[in-house]
């Protein structure tokens, strides 16, 4: 409750509104009543008491309508109640009274937008955010906006002042989540425009199918990237996101077909672009998990002569070298995993074997407590990591006997 109070106080003095009881009771008349009722509204505004503030203005409004300063200090009050009808016309009366009063047409703006009348908000609120010198007013105004845009079905402008809101403000929770809802009200728009205008295109099916990904829905995606293929065989990166797609279903499923059927899309992908990196470490973690350590070695290999900072890359080949005995020539590609990522507890614990194959005791206890340090430091994280950054291929994960 305290924080509202202050937001309510800022954003009074912000707009200019906030005016002493005893300024409001000069500009009426020297009696008593007015300077108890401007002085008790006051104190009651400041507190966040804004029921009291109320019955004072109002108070005050009956004693001395014709003062333009009582009905704007009443509009804030009615505002801060989310009383925006009365906001509306008590702001109205004082611009009536005196045109001159500063930023009030701001506030009657926002109170217009949020009684939902978009057209006549939406000037006062472009000045206000546009023009606005205030960091916490023209954030309101550019919120406000996008509400006021996007309920005038004006989704390209909401659009542009989700992007300024965002360079402007990059690390507001509120700017995020309300830009956030943006952009992806305007993808589904535009993905669903794009269902009505071109409802067989390959474009659509590209997009359903990366939509039901995305969602881990399998047996919808599958499908759909198979008439991806169907209307454009040759279409770069398809042959590979189906494969991935595959063997996210075999997680489910455990079916081994499913895996022989991603590793033929990766082959494919493959032919059409040898450069794919991703492709053919997908194809060595297949070989790998099979215990093909040639086939893999040469996939990995194949994936770090097109991407050399290929971080899980580098993790999977040693993993075949430790395997093959050669824990000397697994060393430095663990080095180099370690350098692009000195996070990842995998390549600690792998970095453990091969000091531990190659006899080096005081580097395999040191390697050995990194990991411990990060295993523990990283178990409360593992979650949201999962959630918020979805994996482009497959990463690498302890052995289920790793050390704890």
């Amino acid at each position: 409750m305290a924080d509202e109070h202050r937001k309510a106080s800022a954003l009074a003095l912000l707009l200019g509104l906030v005016v002493s009881g005893c300024n409001v009771y000069a500009q009426t008349s020297p009696n008593d009543s007015l300077e108890h009722y401007a002085e008790t509204g006051e104190k009651a505004l400041a507190e966040g008491r804004y029921a009291d503030a109320e019955k004072a203005y109002e108070e005050l409004r009956r004693l001395s309508p014709g003062t333009a300063e009582v009905h704007a200090r009443l509009g804030l009050i009615y505002f801060q109640e989310r009383k925006f009808d009365q906001a509306v016309a008590s702001m109205r009366e004082a611009f009536k009274l005196k045109p001159s009063l500063p930023k009030l047409d701001t506030l009657l703006a926002m109170s217009l937008s949020e009684l939902g009348r978009y057209t006549e908000a939406l000037a006062g609120l472009e000045k206000g955010f546009q023009q606005g010198t205030d960091t916490a007013v023209r954030r309101r105004c550019g919120l406000e906006l996008i509400r006021a845009y996007t309920g005038s079905q004006r989704d390209s402008k909401a659009m542009e002042v989700a992007l300024q809101l965002n360079r402007l403000y990059p690390d507001d929770p509120e700017v995020l989540f309300q830009t956030g809802k943006i952009y992806g009200n305007l993808a589904y728009l535009t993905m669903h425009k794009l269902a009505q205008v071109a409802p067989d295109s390959v474009w659509r099916h590209e997009a359903a199918a990366e939509a039901f990904e995305s969602e881990g829905a399998s047996e919808f995606a599958i499908p759909e990237y198979q008439k991806v293929l169907a209307l454009d065989p040759h279409r770069p990166g398809v042959h590979y996101r189906l494969g991935r797609t595959l063997l996210a279903r075999s997680e489910k499923t455990k079916s081994p077909e499913d895996i022989q059927e991603a590793a033929k899309e990766f082959e494919l992908e493959l032919g059409q672009e040898p450069a794919n990196a991703n492709a053919a470490y997908e194809l060595a973690e297949i070989h790998r998990n099979a215990g093909e350590a040639e086939e893999a070695r040469k996939y990995f290999e194949m994936a770090l002569k097109h991407y050399p900072n290929f971080e899980e890359a580098h993790l999977g080949l040693a993993s075949v070298l430790v395997f093959e005995h050669k824990p000397d020539l697994a060393l430095p590609h663990l080095q180099k995993a370690i350098a692009l990522n000195p996070d990842n507890r995998v390549s600690w614990y792998r970095l453990v074997q091969a000091e531990r194959a190659l006899g080096n005791g005081p580097e395999e206890q040191k390697a050995l407590q990194e990991f411990q340090r990060l295993r523990k430091q990283q178990a409360s994280e593992q979650a949201a990591h999962g959630l918020f950054a979805p994996q482009e291929v497959t990463p690498q994960k302890l052995d289920p006997d790793a050390a704890p």
